[in-house]
């Protein structure tokens, strides 16, 4: 309620009247009201007029034309409005403490205050006068106020760009002193805030196209805060590169203005942001990261210096980040270098240590070919010297040394050095089996590889190997052999030395053979030399043995002639043994024979194509007696339309022989045995399966080896020769097939295959 005695409210170019404002109770317009409502008017102060209501509230009534202009306000606009109806809801409550400052000292006040006029940060100086009425009661506020905006923010931008050079020149000095890019982008966001005043410093390290990293935050709100947080901004991919490689600035006074994208103001506000202010950090014009800038509770209108400001941060943070990265860079390649020093040192040792280890050996070598008088020159000695000194000086697993049979095809392990149980000693390795290994050892020149240990190992095993040729002017002796139980290959350094000590093997083996050959010479003539002084005892005691013979044949003859003796029980006996015992010692030198052939290189079998739908069935029905006899079952499945197989017949007929035999053997009464052939895969299958026996895993591997049996109590452990799987294998391989056994669920099935090439090109375009 207006308290002031005239009722009426004269009008005047729109404005209040004076005298009604400030309360003057005249009739007419004097002179000194004329004054009044020329200095309203025109004066370049802003005045303002706050109303006292009863309940102690406030509100407007009226503007110069000043501070219209100032606010972009009308004052009819402004009249009747409480101060959170034209400010924001912090400002308003600013305004009405000075309000109420001013009504409960009653008297004048004047104060300095920043205020927020749509969107725009202003700043007043302003001396605000209460009004009293006949009661002297406070009714009316008149406010005063000069916008003071260009001079505070002048001298808030030399504070701001005082406060940035000493920033700068810290980061500058940081980047001198300290290589923790860490300890730079914290002091930093923390520096920076400070300067600005402003809510919270974020450096965003990007990690992928549109997603990064909070690595250093300054904040007034550290229960919100966002350090080391991820995220992702839905409008950064691109946002910050222009097309010519410039960076470009992000600017927001308030997330709610129009131009603000929807996503972009849901990410800000998600949060808590109001004002934002981005800047891109770049390396080699790239985008490393971003220096941000925000207000959370308000608006801000950002000035120019503090972009600028910003953006000079930027510049320096992207210098630290190269810094720091040639830094680490510089660290890298001076660990690098230690490390190449660490090594050339190890390697001058080692070469030193290997200088003396071929004096060394040389030494016993020269000393073991100048025997003393009446001695040999020990081969073997110099050999086991030669192996020992290695094993040590390269921390070896083994060291050996194989010598070549005369005809080179094959090479046996004559000495070796292990720190553990020797592996390779006495091993002969055939050379045809081996050709990548020896191809190139026997064109001397040295053989070096990385390999898996073969064989189940609860780790994985890898060794390197290096094995050097043994030769000379005459021709190549064998090889010297390295193990090393790592994948650490050797070096041309070592390899020299090696290939030394080889040379010098050569050497000693040359001279041990020679001192041999003199040797056994001598030896041989002493051996003429005592058989020609036994001879004649020997050709007496020749001359004597049929005699010998002949008399004990007679004796026995005479016994089994007496009347006493019973002729028609032993003589069946003895000759059922002869012939038994012949006949088995026939079959094992037949069996012999065969295996031996078999190994050494044999003749290329005699192929004859063959129906297995006619030439199978007759072999199997040859068994039906002796399955019928042991109570088993026999079945014969082969498959229609199965094409001709080019084999041998006369090796095929006893390899199938051989496992029905022995199907047959270990197959209990009452099970069944199946013979099949198929075709699978381009190849032809031959099955002999029985069930009723499982073999152990262990047994499944050996049992192609000379006789082996498959159980130590089995019964019919001495029948046969022995050597029959062992022959069917070595047959199988002669014929270009392969042969393996599966035993599982009670069932054990022996299965041959025969490639493609055994099946006969009329079979093939049937």
């Amino acid at each position: 309620m207006n308290t002031n005695p005239v009722d009426s409210t004269i009008k005047l170019k729109g404005q209040a009247h004076p005298h009604i404002l400030f309360g003057a109770e005249v009739d007419e317009q004097s002179s000194g009201e004329q004054l009044l409502l020329s200095i309203y008017d025109s004066v370049q102060t802003s005045i303002f007029v706050v109303d006292v209501l009863e309940d102690g509230d406030f509100q407007y009534v009226a503007l110069n034309p000043t501070h219209e202009r100032w606010l972009g306000i009308k004052s009819e606009e402004l009249r009747g409005k409480k101060p959170e109806d034209i400010l924001t809801a912090v400002d308003a409550v600013k305004v009405r403490q000075h309000y109420t400052d001013c009504v409960r000292f009653g008297k004048t006040i004047s104060y300095e205050q920043c205020l927020q006029f749509q969107g725009v940060t202003t700043w007043w100086t302003t001396t605000l006068t209460p009004l009293r009425d006949a009661n002297s009661k406070i009714y009316r506020l008149i406010g005063t106020s000069s916008n003071i905006t260009a001079t505070k923010q002048l001298a808030q931008a030399r504070e701001i760009q005082a406060q940035g050079a000493e920033i700068l020149a810290a980061i500058a000095q940081q980047i001198q002193e300290s290589f923790d890019l860490e300890t730079i982008l914290y002091q930093t966001a923390k520096d920076l805030r400070h300067c600005l005043n402003c809510d919270r410093i974020l450096i965003y390290k990007i990690k992928s196209e549109n997603n990064g990293t909070i690595v250093a935050e300054s904040t007034v709100f550290p229960e919100i805060s966002l350090l080391g947080k991820s995220f992702s901004d839905p409008c950064l991919n691109g946002k910050y590169q222009q097309s010519q490689g410039r960076c470009c600035l992000e600017i927001i006074e308030d997330i709610y203005a129009a131009r603000v994208k929807s996503c972009q103001r849901e990410f800000l506000a998600s949060m808590q942001v109001r004002a934002n202010l981005v800047v891109p950090i770049t390396l080699h014009k790239d985008l490393w990261g971003l220096l941000i800038a925000q207000y959370c509770d308000q608006p801000h209108q950002w000035q120019q210096i503090e972009v600028d400001l910003i953006k000079q941060l930027s510049t320096q943070l992207s210098v630290a980040i190269q810094q720091t990265k040639l830094q680490q860079q510089l660290k890298q390649l001076q660990t690098k270098l230690d490390s190449h020093k660490q090594e050339q040192k190890a390697q001058l040792q080692q070469s030193q240590k290997c200088q003396a280890l071929v004096l060394h050996i040389t030494e016993k070598i020269r000393d073991e070919l100048l025997p003393a008088e009446g001695e040999r020159c020990d081969e073997k000695q110099i050999l086991a010297t030669v192996t020992q000194e290695l094993a040590n000086l390269f921390q070896l697993e083994s060291c050996y040394i194989e010598l070549y049979n005369p005809d080179y095809t094959c090479a046996s392990v004559i000495d070796e050095y292990s720190n553990t149980k020797p592996t390779y000693q006495g091993l002969t390795k055939q050379i045809a089996d081996l050709s990548e290994i020896y191809q190139p050892l026997l064109q001397k020149q040295h053989f070096h590889t990385i390999e898996i240990v073969p064989g189940w190992h609860p780790q994985l095993l890898v060794i390197t190997q290096l094995a050097c040729p043994i030769f000379d002017g005459q021709g190549i002796l064998g090889n010297l052999w390295l193990v090393r139980p790592t994948q650490q290959m050797f070096d041309d350094s070592e390899i020299c030395l090696v290939k030394t000590l080889a040379n010098q093997c050569a050497i000693a083996i040359r001279q041990a053979r020679l001192d041999a050959t003199t040797q056994a010479r001598l030896q041989k003539l002493e051996h003429r030399e005592k058989l020609t002084n036994i001879f004649l005892k020997k050709l007496s005691q020749e001359l004597r043995t049929p005699i010998t013979s002949i008399s004990l044949a007679a004796q026995t003859l005479e016994s089994l002639l007496s009347p006493t003796s019973t002729l028609d029980e032993v003589i069946p006996q003895l000759l059922q043994i002869l012939h038994s015992e012949c006949g088995r010692e026939s079959e094992l030198i037949n069996d012999l024979l065969t295996l031996t052939y078999l190994q050494a290189k044999p003749e290329p079998p005699t192929l004859i194509s063959i129906d297995l739908q006619t030439w199978l069935p007759p072999i199997v029905e040859s068994f039906h007696d002796l399955i019928s006899c042991q109570r088993q079952q026999l079945n014969l499945i082969i498959e229609p339309g199965l094409p001709h197989l080019e084999t041998d017949i006369t090796e095929l007929e006893r390899i199938v022989t051989e496992l029905l035999t022995h199907t047959c053997k270990y197959t209990p009464a009452g099970e069944s045995i199946t013979v099949s052939a198929q075709l699978t895969a381009n190849s032809v299958q031959l099955s002999i399966s029985n069930s009723g026996l499982e073999i152990p895993h262990d047994v499944r591997s050996r049992i192609f080896e000379p006789f082996y049996h498959i159980s130590d109590n089995d019964p019919w452990k001495y029948s046969g020769t022995g050597l029959e799987m062992a022959l069917v294998k070595k047959m199988v391989k002669h014929l270009g097939g392969s042969i393996f056994v599966e035993s599982s669920d009670g069932q054990t099935t022996f299965m041959i295959k025969f490639p493609a090439s055994s099946i006969t090109r009329s079979s093939k375009n049937r």
